[in-house]
């Protein structure tokens, strides 16, 4: 591959966004927010660092200064996810953090790019046993994850750099128009 294809890969990923899609997971997360809930997000890598992103920009601000909104991602407590890992299997290290964590109505975004994470998925099935809405990222055939998320965004790649690229720009667009609605 060469920066050509490279970069048109990634513009062929990004066209692909349903834009009515995107909308629909705002509205969601809006609806959540007014209600008190709060949003989670995680995923393993690069998807780890998207749901750190997403969350800072949810936290922080992504375009306009306001109040915060409640929002928290699963990977940045080492303490949690080391013990966790340790007592119990990295295959729980989000599903745990789910049981103490969210609630029903919360909006659970679970992040990967095969679908196929088993901590990923295991947090997803966790969550909607709690009766929160689920959410999943990913990409290639969507995995294991297409099967258990309420809905389920998945880029049209097999390479998981653009995957992860359009999944931060489809959560850039969440974070835009949560924005302008809550605002």
């Amino acid at each position: 591959m060469n920066i050509s294809s490279y970069i048109n890969e990634g513009v062929k990923a990004r066209q692909s966004i349903n834009p009515q899609e995107i909308e629909e997971i705002a509205n969601i997360i809006v609806s959540a927010l007014k209600n008190g809930k709060k949003v989670i997000a995680f995923g393993n890598g690069g998807s780890a660092a998207d749901a750190q992103h997403f969350v800072a920009e949810l936290v922080g601000k992504f375009l306009i200064s306001r109040k915060p909104y409640k929002a928290i991602a699963l990977t940045t407590n080492t303490s949690i996810l080391t013990a966790i890992g340790n007592d119990y299997g990295f295959e729980e290290v989000f599903s745990r953090q789910i049981q103490a964590l969210a609630d029903k109505g919360d909006v659970v975004i679970g992040i990967s790019t095969s679908g196929s994470s088993e901590n990923v998925v295991n947090a997803v099935i966790e969550a909607n046993k709690r009766g929160a809405y689920t959410i999943a990222l990913t990409g290639k055939s969507g995995g294991k994850l297409k099967g258990y998320a309420n809905k389920t965004i998945f880029v049209n790649s097999e390479l998981t750099p653009i995957i992860q690229e359009t999944h931060i720009t489809i959560l850039h667009l969440i974070c835009m128009l949560v924005e302008r609605k809550l605002e």
